[in-house]
């Protein structure tokens, strides 16, 4: 019978949630449906008359194109309860958190986390609470009862599969890294700097922006600052549910290295602290006598450098756990003897077409740098080989991504939906898409090996298939990706 299960039981919870497993969210409305039939002829058991009316009247039983969260469909339709902000768990009398969430279908079939999960919001208009185990966050991430579906976006979202219902708790290896990065995040709202939180502060628990750009959605901030700030929630990162997904649901562990040999590193320093000290202490050791300690060829190849950082945090490959769970990239910085650094950092390729149709809020590289942290491991050459500096984490700045880097993005989507013009000369075709010089933070180029166009007055050029895209006008043009200017990375490095 719907709504039979013992709330006081987490093994009765768990045991009436499994039942949804290869379900879709209308038959679920489908059981509750038949329950009402049930209850209209006398049948009614487990409910009162006024939660069956509230039932009889909600939108979701009767409205195809309700916009109801699907969360709520399994809250009220199959547990029972009305949805609430309350900041205490769902089922509080066994501290169990509901929470759904969407996986996605790679092109490969791989399985990955469709987004972050959402744990609750975080209160401009409240006193932080200093201590995690009291905070609303533990309550709600200690027991979660994560209900996973396929998102298929050619169906109607009430078509969509449960597949996966489990009983997850962050393992201790994992609480200690979410309990620092709650301190973070709750040190920079105390400091009245709400209005500059990312998600990329911190690794698997962010804060993230809810709600749109809209005035509505600005908050005025507890602590001094007159600076309004977004609307934000406590999340775990969309990496990080990946991992949960792979490894503790489906159970495919993952052929990645921990850096974190002994939970006892992480109740004396922060995992930044130790990444960090890790690094150091190799400091100003060459990279060649790195390669013959660390017993790899001395090649002076692209991944050299890349090879050489992960070896001195203990990782033989170059997959660390930790930083697939926190979408933290690994990059090799060299610094010439004119004290310069010759490169710039790429990102993946785009399609011209799918950036002039993006919003700035949505786009591929304002996701990118608002919620990946990097790791710069610096090295300066002596004329022959390379010293390491150091190390250190970053991220992109807020105001940096939301200034600069947004107009940036916002004159080369322009460029692109009003038409690129092209300039034969005897070597090259050029375009006047905006330069490097045109902004300090960021540019695009050519990301394919070889020149490809395919013009509107019949010329053509290169393997089109392999090395270019559309344009909004029908034109093809070399692919290219956005590129961090290389002066921007020098004026980022605490080693220099």
């Amino acid at each position: 019978m719907l709504f039979d299960y013992d709330d006081t039981n987490i093994n009765s919870v768990l045991n009436y949630a499994k039942k949804i497993e290869n379900m879709t969210f209308r038959d679920i409305l489908n059981l509750c449906k038949e329950y009402l039939t049930d209850a209209e002829n006398g049948n009614k058991m487990n409910r009162s008359d006024e939660f069956i009316h509230s039932l009889k009247n909600d939108k979701l039983l009767t409205s195809e194109n309700s916009k109801g969260q699907l969360g709520n469909i399994i809250e009220k339709f199959y547990f029972g309860y009305e949805p609430n902000s309350n900041q205490n768990a769902d089922l509080d009398k066994i501290g169990v958190e509901i929470k759904q969430t969407p996986i996605d279908i790679k092109k490969d079939g791989t399985l990955t986390a469709g987004e972050r999960l959402v744990i609750t919001m975080i209160s401009y208009t409240d006193p932080i609470e200093d201590d995690f185990y009291k905070s609303h966050v533990y309550e709600k991430i200690k027991n979660i009862l994560l209900v996973q579906y396929i998102r298929d976006k050619s169906k109607n979202r009430l078509d969509n599969q449960i597949k996966y219902v489990n009983l997850f708790t962050p393992p201790p290896e994992d609480l200690e890294i979410i309990i620092n990065d709650y301190k973070v995040i709750t040190q920079k709202i105390k400091e009245g700097k709400a209005h500059e939180l990312s998600e990329s502060d911190t690794y698997y628990l962010g804060a993230c922006t809810k709600g749109s750009t809209a005035q509505s959605s600005w908050r005025e901030q507890y602590y001094g600052s007159h600076i309004p700030a977004k609307k934000r929630a406590f999340c775990l990162k969309n990496s990080y549910m990946t991992h949960v997904l792979q490894d503790y649901i489906l159970t495919h562990k993952l052929e990645n290295e921990s850096i974190i040999k002994n939970i006892d590193e992480l109740k004396h320093l922060s995992f930044e602290q130790i990444i960090i000290n890790k690094i150091n202490h190799y400091k100003n050791k060459t990279d060649e006598e790195l390669c013959s300690l660390f017993d790899r060829e001395y090649n002076n190849n692209k991944s050299q450098w890349i090879d050489l950082s992960y070896r001195m945090l203990g990782i033989k490959g170059n997959h660390a756990e930790e930083f697939e769970k926190a979408n933290v990239k690994v990059k090799a910085i060299r610094i010439e003897t004119n004290g310069k650094n010759k490169e710039s950092i790429s990102f993946p390729t785009f399609k011209y077409k799918e950036l002039a149709n993006e919003t700035w809020d949505t786009s591929f590289i304002h996701e990118y740098f608002s919620t990946t942290k990097f790791l710069f491991v610096i090295f300066k050459s002596n004329g022959k080989t390379y010293n390491l500096l150091g190390a250190q984490m970053w991220n992109m700045p807020y105001n940096d991504l939301e200034e600069t880097v947004k107009n940036g993005w916002l004159a080369i989507q322009e460029k692109i939906i009003t038409g690129i013009t092209f300039t034969k000369t005897s070597n090259c075709i050029k375009n006047d898409l905006p330069k490097k010089s045109d902004n300090p933070i960021i540019h695009v180029r050519p990301h394919a090996q070889k020149a490809a166009f395919k013009l509107k007055d019949g010329y053509s050029q290169g393997n089109i298939n392999r090395d270019a895209n559309e344009l909004p006008d029908g034109q093809w043009m070399t692919t290219h990706s956005f590129w961090i200017n290389n002066d921007y990375i020098l004026k980022q490095l605490k080693y220099k």
